[in-house]
């Protein structure tokens, strides 16, 4: 008896259907969360600028956190303060490239990293062309200063931890396919074959 019709499909070989639906949740939570890491940055941002003097300093958990308003000329982190304009454009091919691979993406975690890296990036994009003192060239506005580090803002914070997520995620051998790469995966699906009666493969 041929029970081929019963056996679930390896993730990287499901039905066209199961494949699209997958890709639309996943777009759907990427750009969920770049939207909802964009407004949150520009909003915050704002909020300094239009409420504390550019030097001023608020204690928040001393000595652990303060608001420090500055304007950055650099990258995240205040790197690279003489060369805005190449940010500028890393920014804007670093957000191209992930609107243009996001159509690919059907694993949520891949989602979740690549939504985060796109907000933050235009979170910053958005001061380097809109901010003084010119088209750009603008200066990020920066505020969160932790003991003994940078002082940052909260696209620098996505765009650090989408890229931790994607180092995370590439480690475990998940795709942003959602397949698995890697000798535990093999190991896995041949346990899945082996349990749904047929032999593993290579066996």
């Amino acid at each position: 008896m041929d029970n081929s019709s019963s056996v679930t499909p390896p993730r990287n070989q499901q039905p066209a259907p199961a494949r699209r639906r997958a890709s639309r949740k996943a777009l759907t939570v990427l750009g969920a969360l770049a939207a909802f890491a964009y407004l949150l940055d520009q909003t915050t941002k704002y909020w300094v600028s239009s409420t504390m003097v550019e030097g001023e300093r608020i204690p928040v958990l001393p000595p652990l956190l303060h608001w420090y308003y500055i304007r950055n000329s650099g990258a995240a982190f205040s790197i690279g303060e003489n060369v805005t304009w190449v940010f500028s454009i890393i920014m804007t091919v670093v957000a191209i490239a992930i609107i243009v691979f996001a159509r690919r993406v059907r694993s949520i975690g891949w989602a979740v990293a690549l939504g985060l890296v796109l907000g933050g990036a235009l979170g910053n994009l958005t001061d380097r062309l809109f901010r003084e003192p010119s088209f750009g060239m603008g200066h990020v506005v920066d505020f969160i200063q932790l003991p003994n580090f940078a002082i940052f803002n909260l696209a620098d914070s996505a765009v650090v931890t989408g890229v931790a997520l994607i180092c995370l995620l590439t480690l475990l051998g998940i795709g942003a396919d959602g397949s698995r790469h890697g000798k535990g995966s093999r190991e896995r699906q041949d346990q899945e074959a082996t349990d749904d009666g047929g032999e593993a493969p290579g066996a």
